[in-house]
């Protein structure tokens, strides 16, 4: 939601919410024995059938009241109100009005950020923790304290580092975010199989039904929303705002980057809604991009509804100046289709665009099928949804121990170990006798969640988890605030510095600094902590631990080069179990094992216009590329960087050194299938094979802990392609895995490549590619080459 909007959606929003008020007996449709004569009641019918027979039994003006995401109640047909809008991005979070923990549930779990989750590179973690969020807004709906359609995960591929929200997305890596986006809506569905509730209870969840197109009465949990489509990066840069930004992107970039992550939310996470962005996309709104939306229904199978951003419909009038009058916006994203507006914009002007005849009544029967079928599936029109299998849900499930471990675990795996001059870290708890622990950030345990934070479980500070190892802890701010504009809280800082044996300074930026509706204009420290840094480092009688706080990349080049700072850990925003998880890691009870998610750019990067939407650099133009991927430039730290107590070796076990795709397609396609200059086989097309299948293998991989300390390790395997076509990525991820490693002994794992998907890009045109040649796979400083070849 904007954190600037028109008067008319807040004043529409404080008169609504007195409509819902919880002192009333739920009403609820098809309750037996009032409702059961409709037809949508019939739980034996298909899906479509009892969405088309609801909307035949509403007036136009009824209909027209379901289009936003308060929709209205039709209490002769036994409807209550509805609230769409609730969010859940790594944890129950207060930024929509559907979720409120103002009732029997006064808290929920608050779990690192998603950059950070992300950190981790563990599928079955991201799961895991999708699940117990679904537990909780569950158990919080049947206590009438937030919906069952949530609009999360954000999916958006994190391309420049100055992005106030990149912080809540899987990072800068299009495969990462679509692994990611599977992971979480699965979870958060209901599609992984059991979930385990606080309690100990096993609930059976209904998997998706593959050869059902309709859908089941009650297969989805709750309803995850792939958001936000497409290409939003930009929140406020110069003159460009996420309002007006028309987003210019190459057909190469807009498949191979832009699209993958909500390509595979949709077709392999099976999410039920996509979330349409403010910002226009090559000319046209992206909420008003009948191409853009008919490829999410179309071609991925997006079974489910489109919403807008809230107000993103306003945006196409009053921003973008696409339309000329409101109604004709009203007519453009509905003839696109989207379904419903987060706002009140629909409300007011579909009636008149019907009247004037841009809008016909079918084109509102064809959204409310894909709501109301939603509705449908999460098990609204089968009477009250509080004595279904999800039921006996409530207090006692949320805020459990278990999911409190859960968050204390996904804080220590996402954590990264940046530098650790002469392993220093960890440090002995028999030796630390003092420590002094510095920073605005480190005793305010409010800070840690990030944006789209709820009411947390519990709430320490990171100062609180170090008191937990040290008891004479001492504490100073150093500045007032993270923007640090005064140095007179340094002198304080410099003098308990002096009398500690250990220092840990806490840098960094919050919310204040990066969030949505604002994005940073530097990477650096801001203000002058980073004066405050070297002071303490110089003032210090051992070398200082310099933790870092927030999403956004920091050019901290300074402190990596410092002898006088022997350790740099990212925490980036950690959850509710931030502060034990990084005194964990700090006194070696835990070995970090994560990897950075995102490139973190010097300085000089700020240079490079926020708007240019480019992924490929353009030595011509002084244009360095973006990510790992692309980017020629110089680095602070890398893609996939982290360090760890132990260090590892790899081993392939198994890899093929040559692959050949002639099986791949039959004669016929063979013309249309490869791409060829003169003699040379250049590609081949992955729209014209008919099977990837005999192209599909497995890297076997031994990973060897050669260290004193076991620990989790996130294993990358890259690939470097051939350059046959222009804009070949410098080299891309293909696979990765999270392994548990023992000390002085090796684990193995496998990683299966699908070389359509992973050994594959984008060429100019936006055709999908395989390049023939060598390709080159690597692991750290191990290589091996794969021929593919026709």
């Amino acid at each position: 939601m904007p954190p600037h909007f028109p008067l008319f959606f807040f004043v529409f929003f404080f008169l609504s919410s007195f409509s819902s008020s919880s002192t009333r007996k739920p009403l609820f449709p098809c309750e037996p024995p009032k409702q059961n004569s409709y037809q949508f009641c019939n739980t034996s019918l298909p899906i479509s059938s009892r969405a088309r027979s609801l909307i035949s039994h509403l007036t136009l003006q009824e209909k027209i009241r379901q289009l936003s995401n308060n929709a209205s109640a039709v209490p002769r047909l036994g409807i209550p109100a509805y609230q769409w809008w609730s969010e859940s991005l790594h944890g129950l979070a207060t930024n929509g009005p559907g979720v409120s923990f103002n009732g029997s549930i006064a808290a929920a779990a608050a779990f690192p950020q998603v950059l950070l989750m992300a950190a981790s590179f563990n599928r079955s973690l991201w799961s895991s923790v999708a699940s117990a969020v679904a537990v909780e807004a569950r158990a919080m709906y049947n206590y009438g304290q937030a919906g069952l359609t949530f609009w999360a995960p954000n999916v958006n591929v994190f391309r420049d580092p100055r992005w106030g929200r990149g912080q809540e997305t899987p990072g800068e890596d299009p495969m990462v975010g679509s692994a990611f986006a599977v992971e979480f809506v699965k979870g958060f569905q209901g599609g992984n199989g059991r979930i385990e509730s606080g309690i100990g209870e096993k609930i059976r969840v209904l998997e998706d039904d593959q050869d059902d197109d309709d859908g089941k009465s009650g297969d989805l949990m709750l309803s995850a929303c792939c958001k936000h489509l497409t290409a939003y990066d930009l929140e406020m840069w110069g003159s460009f705002s996420r309002y007006n930004f028309n987003a210019v992107i190459t057909d190469q970039d807009f498949e191979d980057t832009y699209q993958p992550p909500f390509r595979s939310c949709v077709q392999q996470g099976k999410a039920s809604c996509v979330m349409c962005s403010y910002n226009a996309v090559n000319g046209v709104p992206a909420c008003a991009q009948k191409d853009l939306l008919a490829q999410a229904r179309d071609k991925w199978g997006l079974k489910g509804y489109i919403t807008s951003d809230c107000d993103a419909v306003a945006t196409v009038l009053e921003y973008q100046h696409y339309t000329k009058n409101p109604e004709d916006a009203v007519a453009d994203v509905l003839k696109a289709g989207m379904d419903i507006n987060c706002g009140t914009y629909l409300l007011r002007h579909t009636l008149a665009a019907i009247q004037q005849e841009k809008v016909l009544e079918e084109d509102i029967d064809r959204a409310l099928i894909n709501l109301f079928s939603v509705q449908i599936r999460l098990g609204l029109f089968d009477g009250d949804p509080r004595k279904g299998k999800y039921g006996r849900l409530g207090p006692q499930d949320v805020c459990t121990s278990e999911t409190k471990k859960l968050a204390l675990e996904a804080a220590r795996q996402g954590i990264v170990l940046l530098k650790n001059d002469k392993k220093f870290l960890p440090l002995k708890k028999d030796v630390v006798s003092s420590l002094a622990v510095i920073g605005p950030l480190a005793d305010d345990g409010t800070k840690l969640g990030g944006g789209y934070t709820g009411v947390p479980c519990s709430q320490k500070s990171l100062f609180d988890g170090f008191r937990d190892y040290v008891k004479k802890t001492s504490y100073a701010a150093g500045c007032f605030n993270v923007s640090c504009y005064s140095d007179e809280g340094f002198d304080e800082a410099i003098n308990i510095a002096k009398e500690a044996d250990y220092v840990v300074v806490v840098a960094g930026i919050d919310l204040s600094q990066e969030t949505e509706d604002h994005d940073r204009v530097s990477l650096l420290l801001p203000g002058k902590q980073m004066a405050l840094v070297s002071s303490v480092a110089a003032a210090s009688k051992n070398p200082v631990i310099l933790v870092l706080t927030g999403g956004g990349p920091l050019d901290v080049l300074f402190a990596e080069k410092s002898p006088q700072i022997a350790s740099m850990i990212w925490v980036g925003y950690p959850g509710q179990e931030g502060g034990r998880a990084l005194a964990e890691i700090i006194f070696g009870d835990v070995n970090p094992g994560g990897r950075l998610p995102m490139t973190w750019y010097p300085e000089a990067f700020t240079n490079v216009p926020m708007n240019d939407m480019r992924m490929r650099a353009d030595p011509s133009r002084g244009y360095p590329g973006r990510t790992y991927r692309f980017y020629t430039g110089s680095r602070v730290y890398a893609f996939g960087q982290g360090l760890s107590y132990s260090n590892y070796t790899y081993r392939f076990l198994s890899v093929p050194s040559k692959l050949s795709v002639s099986g791949s397609f039959e004669d016929a396609f063979r013309e249309n299938a490869i791409h060829q200059v003169g003699d040379q086989l250049d590609y081949i097309y992955i729209d014209a094979v008919p099977s990837c299948d005999s192209l599909r293998f497995s890297v076997e991989i031994s990973t060897m802990n050669v260290g004193d300390m076991d620990g989790a390790h996130v294993v990358l395997l890259f690939s470097r392609p051939p350059k046959v076509v222009q804009g070949a990525p410098e080299k891309q991820l293909i696979g990765f895995s999270s392994v548990n490693t023992i000390s002085n002994g090796s684990t193995s794992t496998s990683i299966l490549v699908d070389s359509c998907m992973h050994l594959s890009f984008a060429n100019e045109k936006g055709r999908r590619v395989l390049p023939l040649g060598d390709h080159t796979l690597f692991l750290g400083d191990l290589e091996s080459t794969l021929s593919i070849e026709t």
